[in-house]
């Protein structure tokens, strides 16, 4: 069974910068994607990447701002968050599974939670004004 633990969340100021990460067990699953979820609201997928981590993908919200990037020697997923508000301020999930989709507008690893198989337990970020 794949395991994933999450670490680096932490309480940073607005404009700050975290380096999420996402060790797992073993990687077997074609994608590894990046959630969070705020109080009150929806999980949504934010960064995704292939398995050799040459295919990412993000929502706009963090575009320009987060880099996500694996290491498959160490089985470990990053998340580099820079320019930081207080908006990204959630509970931050990895999770893996076989998400690979292809689109009109190119081919990637999806940002729907129900694509994902294996969840992390998450680490908290907060970014305060």
């Amino acid at each position: 069974q794949v395991q994933l633990v999450e670490s680096g969340g932490d309480s940073v100021q607005a404009g700050g910068s975290l380096r999420l990460s996402c060790a797992a067990s073993r990687l077997p699953y074609s994608c590894v994607g990046w959630f969070r979820q705020a109080p009150g609201t929806g999980r949504e997928g934010i960064a995704t990447v292939s398995a050799g981590g040459g295919t990412t993908r993000y929502t706009d919200s963090v575009k320009g701002r987060f880099i996500i990037s694996r290491d498959n020697t160490y089985n470990t997923v990053y998340l580099q968050m820079s320019s930081l508000k207080p908006e990204d301020t959630a509970m931050y999930y990895c999770a893996a599974g076989d998400a690979w989709e292809i689109g009109q507008s190119g081919s990637a690893c999806s940002t729907a939670t129900a694509r994902y198989k294996t969840w992390g337990q998450g680490t908290q970020v907060t970014v305060s004004s």
